[in-house]
């Protein structure tokens, strides 16, 4: 199946999108509790992937709430698209992630100029009927001086033929989408453009084991002259569009840290019903990590506020600000997590303890792309915010 065959099958899906209802964040909560919590031992322990709610989240809502109702979506904005990776990861970080997957192309698809591909794809994505995912671990990294570009492309008649390898692209299945970045062979500019399994060419391969987030469906994708129509193209040269989409990559991973946190905090006050007495002594206390938390959670929603499907702010030092709360996300998990261990004692070290998963989670947090190494390198060259 050629690109555009597949835009041709991908496009109807969007007639089938049911008009959203008003969305609730409570409803997602309760879904969470009553549907995912639940289970999240079992992904965490079989590496079963959630697909049955993440389906359910799509009918909620929870995919569209930086899309306008034009295009299926909620219209809600970012804030409220964090609350819900936020709501997520609280109770599955497996399951946070790969909402957060899907909400980056989301994102990216409404930031796009291809008003085609955003009337195509843009309603089945944000509604969840098509399943969405990213593939800008390498390029972030690349752009940053950390790694070689993985995928080359090369102009042919009609759109572009890539070639490379991607090692690990999460949130993907038979017929997922995802959006993906690659050098312009010959030039210093690059592409980025949807892809999925169906066009010839792309394989996906399993990865190996890791040691949390096995449900996350977790491939390396291989491309072997893998033609890509224009129609599938998010941006040509991409360099003012990267601009425009890389604040909102980067703060919505915000939400992981924030779900897991609270996850944490949760689990402290719990232990604490019985051993305050004791715990009290340690440098991480519930007291300690709770109003660390409650400052994250500000300051990301009121960067949030200035988030929007159109464009990101432009001021001096907007960016830093994204990155410096992302990197608080990554130590803080860490603390928690840390924390939550410590406090919970013998208990959390059985091996299916909860505070143990998140400690594991709590580290994923740190290395994801953008790793905490990688946003530590980027503090030291960004400019600084302005002062007042």
């Amino acid at each position: 199946m050629d690109t555009n065959a597949l835009l041709e099958k991908v496009a109807p899906l969007a007639s089938k999108v049911r008009t959203p209802e008003p969305f609730s964040l409570e409803t997602v909560k309760a879904t969470v509790a009553q549907t995912l919590a639940p289970a999240a031992a079992t992904i965490d322990a079989q590496g079963i992937y959630p697909r049955e709610f993440m389906q359910q989240l799509g009918h909620l809502g929870g995919f569209g709430q930086t899309v306008t109702p034009a295009f299926g979506g909620q219209g809600q904005g970012f804030r409220s698209a964090i609350q819900v990776i936020e709501t997520v990861s609280q109770a599955c970080l497996c399951t946070g992630f790969i909402t957060w997957c899907h909400i980056a192309c989301v994102w990216y698809t409404q930031n796009s100029e291809n008003l085609a591909l955003k009337q195509a794809l843009l309603p089945a994505i944000a509604t969840g009927t098509q399943f969405a995912a990213t593939g800008l671990s390498n390029p972030m990294k690349h752009f940053a001086a950390i790694e070689k570009i993985a995928l080359v492309a090369e102009r042919r008649a009609g759109g572009y033929v890539i070639n490379g390898l991607l090692p690990w692209v999460s949130n993907l299945g038979p017929g997922h989408v995802f959006a993906v970045a690659a050098q312009i062979a010959g030039t210093e500019d690059y592409l980025m453009a949807v892809v999925s399994d169906r066009i010839p060419g792309l394989t996906l391969k399993p990865t190996a084991h890791f040691i949390a987030l096995e449900g996350s469906n977790t491939f390396s994708c291989q491309f072997r002259d893998v033609f890509v129509a224009d129609e599938w193209v998010l941006a040509a040269p991409c360099a003012d569009y990267i601009e425009r989409i890389k604040s909102g990559f980067v703060l919505a991973q915000v939400g992981m840290g924030l779900g897991l946190v609270q996850a944490c905090v949760e689990s402290m006050e719990r232990s604490n019903r019985r051993y305050g007495h004791v715990n009290g002594y340690l440098d991480d206390s519930y007291d300690a990590i709770a109003p660390d938390l409650e400052r994250l959670r500000a300051q990301t929603y009121a960067l949030a506020d200035h988030l929007n499907g159109d464009s990101a702010p432009s001021s001096p030092g907007f960016f830093r600000q994204v990155v410096q709360a992302r990197a608080d996300a990554s130590v803080l998990s860490l603390r928690a997590a840390q924390a939550a261990m410590l406090h919970a004692g013998a208990r959390s070290y059985l091996l299916d303890s909860p505070e143990a998963r998140r400690l594991r989670e709590a580290n994923f947090v740190a290395i994801v792309t953008p790793a905490l190494k990688h946003l530590k390198k980027l503090l030291k060259t960004l400019p600084d915010a302005p002062t007042a």
